[in-house]
């Protein structure tokens, strides 16, 4: 479960920043990930829930934005979103011709501090 890593590497992040700034606590963390990352955000809701207790967020919401699989075609030259991991030819004339450019993200959107 390498969730687990992520949101450990995740809260280091959140702590440093947090202490750099002068804060004492974080309220929540927002993050963005995408669909075909290889995260699974249940798994990754449940590891930071675990790895948070006792630090500067052992309170905080921890809020994930899903961002779908998604592209351009060049093809039929449209873009494109859809659901799962990959994507083997466009969704929409079946053109191998496509480049993926979104839903491998895994980023810190904003945090709310005090």
């Amino acid at each position: 479960m390498h969730e687990v890593s992520i949101a450990l590497s995740l809260l280091d992040i959140v702590e440093k920043k947090c202490q750099e700034e002068g804060y004492r606590f974080v309220e929540s963390v927002r993050v963005r990930v995408g669909s075909a990352s290889g995260i699974l955000p249940a798994a990754f809701a449940f590891a930071f829930d675990a790895v948070k207790k006792g630090s500067l967020a052992s309170d905080a919401k921890f809020i994930i934005d899903v961002v779908p699989l998604g592209g351009f075609c060049n093809g039929c030259k449209s873009h494109f979103e859809m659901e799962g991991a990959f994507v083997l030819e466009c969704p929409i004339c079946a053109s191998s011709y496509f480049r993926v450019d979104k839903g491998h993200e895994l980023q810190i959107v904003e945090m709310e501090v005090n």
